[in-house]
Formats: C-alpha cells, sequence, structure tokens
C-alpha cells in the first residue's frame, strides 16, 4: 500500500510498505524525485563554468555545477542541454555522458545523470526560475579541486561528477 503525504512541484513524499529482502515488512518513507541531470562545463581555455547558487534550505550560497530536475517527458540529455543554457547562458556542441549517481538513496530515489558540455557558445537565453538566484563563474580545475579540499565547494553533486570526469579522464 501507498500512500501520498505531500506533493511539492515534481516531488512527492510517499510513505508505502515494503517487504524487504529479510523478509521482515516495515513502513518506508520515501521522497520520490523525476530524477536530474548535473553538467560539467569545461570553456574552449579549459575553465571549468560553475554557478553561484543562493540555496533557501540552507540559507547561503553554494558554488556548484549546473543541474536540474528532469521535466514531464523529457530524457536527461534534454534537461542538461535546457539547464545548461538556463542557469549559465552558454550553449554546448559536445556532449559525454558520465554515468548517474544516487545522492540520497536512504529516503529518495533520485539518479542524478552526470554530463561534460565541451566547446560552449555564449547564447542569449539565460533564463532562471524565480526562486533560483545565480551567479556564473569561471575557473580553472586547480582552484576547484583547492575549493574542494579547503570546504568552500561541499556540494556532493559536483564533487561527484567531477570525480566521474577526473577518473574517466576528461579533467
Amino acid at each position: 500500500m501507498s500512500k501520498l503525504i505531500h506533493k511539492w512541484k515534481q516531488i512527492s513524499l510517499i510513505e508505502e510498505d515494503i517487504h524487504l529482502p529479510n523478509g521482515q515488512n516495515i513502513s518506508h518513507t520515501t521522497i520520490s524525485h523525476p530524477g536530474a541531470a548535473v553538467i560539467l562545463p569545461i570553456s574552449s581555455n579549459g575553465e571549468l563554468v560553475l554557478i553561484n547558487q543562493f540555496r533557501p534550505s540552507l540559507k547561503k550560497w553554494l558554488l556548484e555545477l549546473p543541474a536540474g530536475t528532469i521535466e514531464a517527458d523529457e530524457q536527461p540529455l534534454q534537461c542538461a542541454q535546457r539547464e545548461l543554457e538556463e542557469e549559465t547562458g552558454y550553449s554546448a556542441k559536445e556532449w559525454i555522458a558520465l554515468g548517474q549517481v544516487t545522492p540520497l538513496a536512504g529516503f529518495c530515489d533520485e539518479i542524478q545523470h552526470l554530463y561534460v558540455a565541451k566547446n560552449l557558445e555564449k547564447t542569449s537565453r539565460f533564463d532562471c526560475d524565480l526562486d533560483e538566484v545565480i551567479e556564473v563563474v569561471t575557473m580553472p580545475i586547480e582552484q576547484v579541486n583547492q575549493f574542494i579540499i579547503n570546504d568552500t565547494i561541499t556540494d556532493a553533486k559536483t564533487i561527484a561528477c567531477l570525480s566521474k570526469a577526473t577518473l574517466c579522464g576528461y579533467l
């Protein structure tokens, strides 16, 4: 049995009865999320394009990679392309899929799809949502790495995407 507790935008809080592999039956509450795309934009001079975004939940600014929620009938790559342009004002001619991460598996079913975006071009589209306050910043990977080390960058999706890109040889 499943029960909708609350819905906000595309996110739902659902309580359901689950039969576990060990034979136990439990009631589990899950945040149901349609998934997201995370984009690692790399400029022609090798700098990374990040956003400094005010996050109301934390009541502070976070330095992070552009990302966004997948809309209905949208594929992850389409979401990545749309979000890159909306949040940074850039489009990319080359897209490389890096796979996916599951950021909050203990209580959320969200899957984040990771992409590298290259051959960037500035566009006229910079169209944030009403609840998004964003500043676009560029910096070399060495500075980004230092910001991760000293906790200036703490955003998990950003750290995961950069790690995957590094391990795959794109950085």
